[in-house]
């Protein structure tokens, strides 16, 4: 092959990739569909994460609900709002500030 017909031919494919690429970042479901499905997998995974550490505290308050009286009174008197007799409650509720 001479080196003109090298030339063009090596042009001719540049041109055909650059087509492509360019064919492939305006299509849908090509390089915008890729970036969209990429962030919401990171959206996931993150959220997964945070999933993760909900599930550990949750699992540690049933353990501590399971085995520990002081644990299940202070879930009875903040949850449930339980009080023992005799015991006054005050609650403070936070109102508009004018």
């Amino acid at each position: 092959m001479t080196l003109p017909n090298r030339r063009n031919a090596f042009l001719a494919t540049g041109g055909m990739l650059l087509l492509l690429l360019g064919a492939s970042a305006l299509d849908p479901e090509g390089l915008r569909r890729y970036r969209r499905l990429e962030a919401e997998g990171r959206r996931a995974a993150a959220e997964n994460q945070e999933i993760l550490r909900e599930n550990a505290l949750l699992r540690r308050e049933v353990r501590a609900l399971q085995g520990d009286p002081a644990a299940l009174e202070r879930a009875a008197r903040e949850e449930l709002g339980f009080v023992r007799p005799g015991e006054l409650v005050f609650k403070l509720e936070e109102g508009s500030r004018r």
